[in-house]
């Protein structure tokens, strides 16, 4: 059984808040000494 997709409408500025969050989260991981690989490629799939 496949699984269904759901979609969601974004505004312009829903999407800037999601990738300012994601930059922050990064940082955040970047200071405490943590990998950022995960966040990273979220980040590129998400801007595309």
């Amino acid at each position: 059984m496949r699984k269904r997709k759901y979609y969601l409408r974004l505004t312009d500025a829903e999407h800037r808040l999601i990738l300012q969050c994601l930059l922050e989260y990064r940082n955040k991981l970047i200071f405490q000494g943590k990998y950022t690989d995960v966040v990273d490629e979220f980040i590129i799939k998400y801007t595309k």
